[in-house]
């Protein structure tokens, strides 16, 4: 029998993608943000896609704060717009 594909949200376009394909950004109970490669750190996970256009939604409509209930500071979004200028090239 096939598995089920564990679908998230994108806090950017809003889309349900396959989790795999999206990055996840943590938030720890001390409130340390960082990204998660592996999927499996401990924290309150969020997903977006691995596309700038997506970052600048999730910035604009602000959806990581919505997803994490904290603002966000700007070092992870830099973070993050980094890590998709590593993946379009």
């Amino acid at each position: 029998m096939a598995r089920k594909v564990p679908l998230r949200k994108c806090t950017g376009c809003q889309e349900m993608k396959d989790k795999r394909q999206l990055i996840r950004v943590v938030r720890t109970k001390e409130g340390d943000m960082s990204i998660d490669r592996t999927g499996k750190k401990n924290g309150r996970g969020a997903y977006i896609c691995p596309s700038t256009e997506c970052l600048e939604k999730a910035i604009k409509n602000k959806g990581l704060e919505r997803s994490f209930k904290v603002n966000i500071p700007s070092e992870v979004y830099d973070s993050l717009k980094e890590e998709l200028g590593d993946s379009d090239a």
